[in-house]
């Protein structure tokens, strides 16, 4: 780190230097960042990705910490902490209408308040607590829907500043997945989704039973959400079941009783104690079921 670029970070926005991550990610573990900062327009994002990227500075943008296991040791570089959560519209689109929403701004919010004002389309997503930022980058979906059912486009910024547009097809978007070399030294800026006219109180009323669902199924408390993607056929927290990793407890991490294919910090968890639990459930479930499990949840940063 040096100097200089911690004097014009600090033109953009406040720096944080070694900053807990721990703070920051619904696990609630992770080591340091060397330096953070919170950006809360598209300006801010913009500068500071290019910024740090100009004096060769690797960069993490944070969206909500969901889907995040963060090491002990950290993570070098910058992580920007994006809250740039501005949401554009409807307008028409030619076939149809569309908003368009900063890459800060969760999915769940998104469908929230394009519900209660009468827009559906993305009412599935009320319970994604991941921004747009990072659903472009997992194609963040639920209820056998997903980002790439509803995304008209998104913008990008690169190391230089500079803005471009991408179409869907640019992304390759796939079950929980999309195009690394796309998105290899880039950040998305705001993303277009198409949306439909509806009844608000019809559409409130499907979220309310969407998170019923999900309180139903999911446990409290701090996790990341889903650790595994669904294998073709079954579901991950089935496989994670058979092989007998229900409350199986790794110092202060466990795999859920309620759901296992959450792993819940029972308080003090390690990154190091989710990482183990992660790696004998895929040793396990490889071994006598011959299934190769593939995380959802991403390891950030640097581990013991």
């Amino acid at each position: 780190m040096s100097d200089d670029l911690i004097a014009e970070l600090g033109q953009i926005a406040e720096v944080r230097l070694d900053e807990p991550m721990s703070r920051h990610t619904t696990f609630g573990v992770g080591g340091p960042a060397d330096m953070y900062v919170t950006v809360k327009t598209e300006d801010e994002l913009r500068q500071a990705f290019a910024v740090a990227r100009r004096h060769g500075v690797p960069v993490y943008i944070l969206g909500s910490g969901s889907n995040t296991l963060v090491g002990d040791k950290g993570i070098r570089g910058l992580v920007i902490d994006n809250q740039y959560a501005q949401l554009e519209g409807p307008v028409q689109n030619g076939v149809g209408l569309k908003v368009r929403a900063a890459s800060g701004l969760s999915f769940s919010t998104l469908a929230r308040r394009l519900a209660s004002s009468g827009y559906g389309g993305v009412e599935w997503a009320c319970g994604i607590p991941g921004t747009l930022g990072g659903a472009v980058v997992s194609n963040a979906g639920a209820y056998g829907r997903s980002l790439a059912d509803v995304l008209v486009g998104a913008r990008l910024t690169d190391e230089k500043g500079d803005i471009r547009e991408m179409k869907p097809d640019d992304f390759a978007l796939g079950y929980r997945q999309s195009s690394t070399e796309v998105l290899r030294d880039a950040a998305v800026l705001s993303v277009d989704i198409r949306v439909v006219e509806g009844d608000p109180e019809a559409l409130k009323a499907r979220i309310k039973e969407f998170d019923q669902q999900r309180k139903d199924a999911q446990p409290p408390g701090q996790n990341c959400g889903s650790v595994f993607k669904n294998p073709e056929g079954k579901s991950a927290w089935q496989y994670v079941d058979e092989v007998g990793l229900r409350g199986h407890r790794i110092g202060n991490a466990r795999f859920s009783e309620k759901h296992t294919n959450f792993i819940e910090n029972m308080g003090g968890a390690t990154a190091n104690d989710v990482r183990a639990l992660i790696n004998l459930a895929q040793e396990r479930i490889r071994e006598r079921v011959g299934v190769d499990m593939e995380r959802e949840v991403a390891f950030v940063g640097e581990f013991e």
